[in-house]
């Protein structure tokens, strides 16, 4: 299976690209997104590590931002999620992960809950943002108004809007965000 997708960021000048790889039971989620922000440019590279079931292993993220180098590691294991090895208390229930820089990370959630589950879902998921110093629980919900249409909600993150899906499964348009090209 191969999966990929280039994305125009819709709010500020940048692009994203991302591509998923499935090597035995794993996939890999790779991509690079390129943006402003403030007075400056971002550019980050990341990797997301799935299980067959699209869950969460681990993830990695490095780059720039507006001249300062960041690189952080993220795992989910048995007993809850770490950021660059310290442990991040009352995550331990959720086994996806969400970077707040790319719409590539919904593609995991769409696959394993939304795509095969009912009209609405809560779907809690671990966050992080370039510039957060934790992981964070981020409330999401998601309710199918088409085929390929789903109504999301973020509530923490201030975020709501009608997201259309390409058919193979990644967001096609998030609305004020981000839009394929």
């Amino acid at each position: 299976m191969r999966i990929h997708a280039l994305w125009r960021r819709l709010d500020v000048p940048g692009h994203d690209a991302a591509f998923v790889t499935t090597a035995g039971e794993d996939r890999m989620l790779r991509g690079m997104a390129v943006f402003g922000h403030g007075a400056g440019a971002t550019c980050v590279a990341y990797e997301v590590a799935l299980a067959q079931d699209w869950s969460t292993r681990r993830g990695e993220l490095r780059g720039h931002q507006e001249g300062r180098l960041f690189h952080h590691r993220i795992e989910r294991r048995p007993d809850g999620w770490y950021l660059d090895g310290h442990r991040q208390a009352g995550l331990e229930a959720l086994v996806d992960l969400d970077f707040g820089f790319t719409p590539a990370t919904n593609l995991q959630q769409m696959q394993r809950v939304i795509l095969d589950g009912g009209p609405a879902v809560e779907l809690p998921v671990a966050w992080f943002d370039i510039g957060m110093e934790r992981l964070d629980v981020l409330p999401q919900r998601y309710e199918r108004r088409g085929e390929n249409c789903f109504w999301y909600e973020a509530p923490t993150a201030g975020y709501q809007g009608l997201l259309e899906l390409a058919d193979h499964g990644v967001v096609a348009r998030y609305p004020g965000l981000w839009s394929l090209c």
